[in-house]
């Protein structure tokens, strides 16, 4: 029995919901909820900063000696270089500047997530070496969106929303000229890899390699923080490796690479 008669008229009625099944699977993807938070703080940088004083810089990509690092925004400023790490999330947020990872949690479900700044220390530090600038003239800065509430006290580079606006303008003392201002922007364009989908496409296999590597390397059995690779210096294991706690001396956790 053919049934085309009968169903096209349903498939002619629930066609558009497709493409709103389509929509509403990009909406909720964790890269739409990356890009509306950057279109975010693009937004209010526009706003709320001088143009002729602050000077937006988006999506850098720079070269490392391991790969890529990806910067969402740098504001150049004579008041510094403000380098912004932006977060699209929501929930109760829990963390602390030193903590390796914090915790996102919506009623009964949690999860842990890199501590946002110490993703943003490399940033940091590339930016440094390529531009040459000492820790005063570059700041970190971090900017939560969306319907997130942090349930820790959190440190000053730590922001909310339009927050990051007023650390940025707390910045009044002049720690970089005109000249060394465009110069600084100048050297950012110069250096940056070009904007496309083959630059994001190495930059994300890089984070993925770096993220394998991670969860093969073992956690501190104390503090559950990095380890580094040690040498035995001393007695009868002398010149034997180990995994020692990176947090040494103020955690002695260690692993024997025997074991690993």
């Amino acid at each position: 029995m053919d049934y085309s008669p009968v169903l096209q008229p349903v498939f002619n009625a629930l066609w558009y919901l497709i493409p709103l099944a389509i929509l509403a699977g990009v909406i909720k993807s964790p890269w739409f909820k990356g890009k509306m938070g950057e279109f975010l703080v693009n937004a209010s940088a526009r706003l709320f900063l001088d143009k002729n004083r602050y000077h937006l810089i988006k999506n850098v990509t720079l070269p490392t000696e391991g790969g890529t690092t990806q910067i969402d925004h740098i504001i150049v400023s004579q008041y510094g270089v403000f380098v912004v790490e932006t977060k699209n999330m929501k929930g109760w947020i829990f963390g602390s500047a030193n903590q390796r990872y914090w915790t996102q949690k919506i009623y009964k479900y949690s999860q842990k997530f890199q501590n946002p700044l110490h993703q943003n220390y490399k940033h940091v530090k590339t930016l440094q070496s390529l531009l040459g600038l000492g820790d005063q003239q570059v700041h970190s800065l971090v900017v939560f969106v969306g319907d997130s509430t942090f349930k820790t006290e959190m440190p000053g580079n730590v922001t909310q929303g339009g927050g990051y606006i007023r650390f940025i303008k707390s910045h009044s003392e002049v720690v970089l000229s005109e000249g060394e201002v465009r110069e600084v922007v100048e050297r950012v364009e110069s250096g940056r890899l070009a904007a496309s989908f083959r630059t994001n496409r190495e930059h994300v296999a890089h984070v993925r390699e770096i993220v394998a590597r991670k969860e093969r390397e073992p956690r501190c059995p104390k503090c559950e923080g990095e380890m580094v690779k040690r040498v035995v210096k001393r007695g009868e294991n002398v010149g034997e490796e180990f995994w020692g706690c990176k947090g040494f001396p103020g955690c002695r956790g260690v692993v024997d690479s025997a074991f690993l």
